[in-house]
């Protein structure tokens, strides 16, 4: 099947011609599993692609945060990591004692790209990430990728809307994460039309996990 050059996507749900660049305040630090680049319908590279302050690294441990973000400048107490959380009041971030900021206070966001599995990974072989604020979410739709991903709980969606509706809250114009999801329901709706469906590889996750449950908390199952 031939491929777009510059999303590596098969062209027939390349959304290239669609992507907007949205210019915005806070910034994103996108941590992909190094098994997840290859992913037909992921959505990390739409965001890369759509907002000139989102960086994704891969790989799967860095030392801490400024080595994954690649600057030593930065104040970590302003960054916040998504993280889905069904007992947590409404959406906003929590941190462990300290002052929490607002999310309109927050500088960036750092989300976990991968399967449920691959999300954890990357959670606990990087303890860092656990000192961040947590931002929470309570996505008001399903997630469009729809039946092409299998989601066990309403609030796991796929990187580019959790990043979207994350940046709605903070305060970006919220024609930006309308913008977002305009461009990924057409990839994905071309996927659909072209019969693209990912074949399962046993009990995985969607291509978007905002990041694991705490600790002492089972994870689901999860599927798709």
């Amino acid at each position: 099947m031939e491929t777009c050059e510059t999303c590596h996507r098969p062209k027939v749900a390349c959304v290239c011609e669609r992507i907007v660049s949205y210019p915005t305040t806070r910034r994103v630090l996108i941590l992909q599993h190094p098994q997840e680049q290859d992913a037909v319908l992921g959505s990390a590279q739409i965001l890369v692609a759509s907002l000139p302050k989102v960086k994704l690294v891969v790989g799967l441990s860095w030392r801490n945060f400024a080595a994954a973000l690649g600057e030593e400048a930065v104040d970590p107490r302003r960054w916040a990591v998504l993280f889905p959380d069904r007992e947590a009041e409404g959406e906003g971030v929590t941190a462990k004692g300290g002052v929490t900021p607002s999310p309109s206070e927050l500088e960036g966001i750092v989300v976990l790209d991968g399967t449920w599995s691959k999300a954890k990974t990357l959670w606990w072989r990087n303890p860092w990430i656990t000192k961040l604020g947590r931002l929470t979410l309570r996505p008001s739709q399903p997630s469009i990728y729809g039946s092409l991903r299998a989601e066990p709980r309403r609030e796991y969606v796929s990187t580019l809307e959790s990043v979207a509706a994350a940046l709605t809250l903070c305060g970006e114009a919220p024609e930006i994460e309308v913008g977002l999801s305009r461009v990924f329901r057409t990839m994905v709706q071309r996927a659909r039309d072209a019969h693209i469906i990912p074949k399962p590889k046993g009990s995985r996750g969607s291509r978007r996990a905002p990041g694991p449950r705490p600790p002492g908390k089972p994870s689901p199952p999860r599927t798709g």
